[in-house]
């Protein structure tokens, strides 16, 4: 018995003269997109017509076939046709392949041609855009044949070399596109494999979290290791660079850190060898020094020399010259590239005349040091001028005259340390008592009267007992082991350089060794000059110089309890050291969030328990926010709540201040209620991708 479905039959197909050919009405394409008419027309020349044209026969009003053919579907070919036609690349008479359709819709055909078509698949583009690379074609070929960009080709290729077994995931849909890109950071195969079985079933398979997992044992090229040493030097070293195509990474990740670290120590060895030609006892250098590891250390100050008639002459034109560009170009935006680069030569030359470096004394330099570390940017923080406690010069009690402390002069050959502790000098030895010209019995008694008279007369003269005690003060602070006066007041230093990561890059305490410096910089190491000095001063620098001091003496370290400091706790379990920092804290009006302290995944939220973390968003952002995520991992929330927590102004217990009835108190401003960041909304960081990579941009070149 014959089979009743009809037997399928194709629209014949034929070469039509182009000058045969009208474009219909009935095509349903009227919004521009995708590849224009002359990058069309351009790859038509270069590759001739790859798909035909989908034609119906022209008829007049008797229904009669009028030799001309109307095209519903292929639109913008014909229209890269008639361009070529028009530029006189392609004869008016030349005959195009034709697929002649009868019966039917125009509309019906011109639209099936557009929806049914699919586009090519991302990675099979990576693919075919590998096969073209290793085929011999440049990276700039390829761009030009397809009218892409040379780095949209160098962002291709990149994900073409992620590992196999990830590409087959990517294809049957087992991960997104974002989450590809972030792979294509390492060149690991064996790695990126290992981080996708972590990550694929949890809640840390965002992009962002997987760039983290492979760059995790490299260093950041911000870091201030390898601004020191240099991308080029690295690399000259034969170390390797990590680069992500597709995020703002900085210049990538060192993955090399044991050679970076060696390149460190040398060039940190070559600069604290040379230094120490200057004359210095000992040298201690290392990447980043312990906070507060000049304390215990006298500090020398050195002169500057003066500038000679020449020097003042050189420097004044060097001047007159800055000040006649920057007149001549003030108010322009951008100048000339010869003058920015002649205003920074003129910049280098005068900052060399007017920041002369320091001119120290010999014999000081030989019992003195040098501490040597990298700033934040990588550029090396010299330190000169620090005697240690065992390299003071030997005071004999009675003559006051400075005994035999050869043993305390630096050698020929200066200690230098680099990343370690500096040797020490061995301890010189007194020599014998010298015989005394008055019994010690009766020169304690007399001195004894004198000091009860002193006392007397002194609270009867309240200025010269306040510059009595701000000497005391500058004594203990600025040259702590030195000899001490009769005033028996000093500086007690709570050692803070092991109890916090990272202390001394804050900006609190760099602030202070600043002004530390900028003191110490202006007050004599002689107690006579040193009287002189702080007599001289107005009432405005004595009192501020008293603040410095003062300050310097601040604990406010949490004290925990037990048998030894019972009575230093108060009767609502606050301890009395915190209670007297926070009356300090009032009178000077000292928040901690407006002085810029943040809750980070490094100072809290990644070392408190997730109830911590929870109540912390709780408090900070409202209950609303602790749902966005309650359900994720100890490591994702942390990570999530810093992010929330952004210009909240939430503090923890420990930072807050302690009212006088023992409860807590916020002493931010009042929080929003409604906050919701841009990774919770879609906004996320790892969007931060050329929008070329959109699937819907992955059309070849598409007829």
């Amino acid at each position: 018995m014959a089979s009743s479905i009809p037997k399928l039959r194709l629209s014949s197909s034929r070469d039509i003269p182009f000058d045969k050919l009208v474009l219909s009405q009935s095509n349903v394409r009227r919004v521009k997109c995708g590849v224009s008419i002359g990058e069309l027309a351009d790859d038509i020349v270069r590759r001739t017509l790859l798909q035909s044209l989908n034609v119906r026969p022209m008829l007049d009003a008797d229904g009669q076939d009028t030799g001309k053919f109307e095209v519903p579907a292929g639109g913008r070919r014909f229209r890269a046709l008639e361009l070529l036609v028009k530029t006189k690349r392609m004869a008016k008479t030349q005959p195009v392949p034709c697929v002649v359709r009868e019966g039917g819709s125009a509309e019906e055909d011109s639209l099936a041609e557009n929806v049914m078509r699919e586009a090519l698949h991302p990675l099979d583009q990576f693919r075919a855009f590998k096969a073209l690379r290793e085929q011999g074609t440049s990276e700039e070929e390829i761009a030009a044949r397809f009218f892409v960009t040379p780095s949209i080709v160098k962002q291709r290729l990149r994900l073409a070399s992620v590992s196999e077994t990830l590409l087959e995931i990517y294809a049957e849909d087992g991960m997104t596109l974002d989450q590809l890109m972030a792979f294509s950071v390492s060149s690991d195969h064996a790695r990126q494999e290992q981080v996708w079985a972590d990550v694929a079933q949890s809640y840390s398979n965002q992009p962002y979290n997987i760039r983290r997992l492979l760059t995790d044992q490299a260093v950041p090229v911000s870091d201030r290791r390898a601004q020191f040493v240099g991308i080029a030097a690295y690399e000259e070293a034969g170390g390797t660079i990590m680069r992500d195509l597709f995020t703002v990474d900085q210049g990538g990740w060192m993955q090399d850190v044991a050679l970076l670290d060696r390149l460190v120590s040398e060039n940190l060895s070559e600069a604290a060898h040379e230094i120490a030609k200057e004359g210095w006892k000992w040298i201690e250098a290392a990447a980043d020094l312990p906070y507060g590891h000049e304390y215990g250390h006298r500090r020398i100050t050195g002169t500057t020399q003066p500038l000679s008639e020449a020097e003042q002459a050189a420097c004044d034109v060097l001047m007159a010259e800055f000040d006649q560009l920057t007149d001549e170009y003030d108010g322009d935006d951008d100048l000339p590239e010869e003058v920015d680069a002649r205003l920074g030569e003129l910049e280098t030359a005068i900052d060399g005349y007017v920041h002369r470096p320091a001119v120290y004394d010999p014999q000081e330099m030989a019992r003195a040091g040098v501490f040597i570390s990298l700033a934040g940017n990588g550029v090396l923080r010299i330190d000169r001028g620090y005697v240690r406690a065992e390299d003071e010069p030997i005071v004999d009690a009675e003559t006051g005259e400075v005994a035999d402390d050869a043993g305390a002069i630096g050698p020929q050959q200066p200690s230098v340390t680099i990343g370690g502790q500096a040797a020490t000098a061995e301890p010189v030895e007194e020599e014998d008592d010298v015989i005394r010209p008055l019994p010690e019995r009766l020169v304690t008694e007399l001195t004894a009267e004198r000091t009860v008279a002193l006392r007397n007369a002194l609270a009867e003269a309240p200025d010269a007992a306040f510059i009595a005690l701000l000497h005391a003060l500058c004594r203990s602070v600025f040259t702590p082991h030195a000899t001490s006066g009769c005033v028996e007041i000093s500086v007690r230093h709570a050692f803070l350089g092991n109890v916090a990561p990272n202390l001394g890059d804050t900006v609190w305490a760099q602030a202070i060794q600043q002004r530390h410096q900028a003191w110490g910089d202006v007050l004599p190491d002689d107690p006579g000059q040193l009287w002189d000095v702080l007599t001289e001063m107005d009432a405005g620098e004595q009192m501020r110089l008293l603040a410095h001091c003062t300050a310097l003496s601040i604990n406010a370290l949490y004290e925990p309890a037990n048998r030894y400091n019972q009575g230093h706790v108060s009767a609502h379990g606050v301890s009395k050291r915190i209670a007297s920092a926070d009356h300090i804290a009032r009178t000077i009006g000292l928040d901690m969030a407006r002085a810029g302290w943040q809750p980070t995944v490094a100072n809290y939220l990644g070392r408190v328990t997730k109830p911590r973390i929870l109540d912390a968003v709780r408090e900070g952002r409202g209950e609303e926010m602790v749902g966005l995520i309650d359900h994720l991992k100890k490591g994702d929330m942390a990570k999530e709540a810093e992010r929330l927590l952004d210009g909240s102004g939430w503090l923890p217990e420990p930072l807050r201040l302690v009212p006088t009835d023992g409860g807590a108190e916020q002493t931010s401003e009042d929080r929003p209620t409604e906050y919701l960041p841009a990774f919770l909304t879609g906004d996320a960081d790892d969007e931060l991708v050329d929008e070329e990579l959109d699937p819907e941009h992955f059309a070849i070149a598409a007829e």
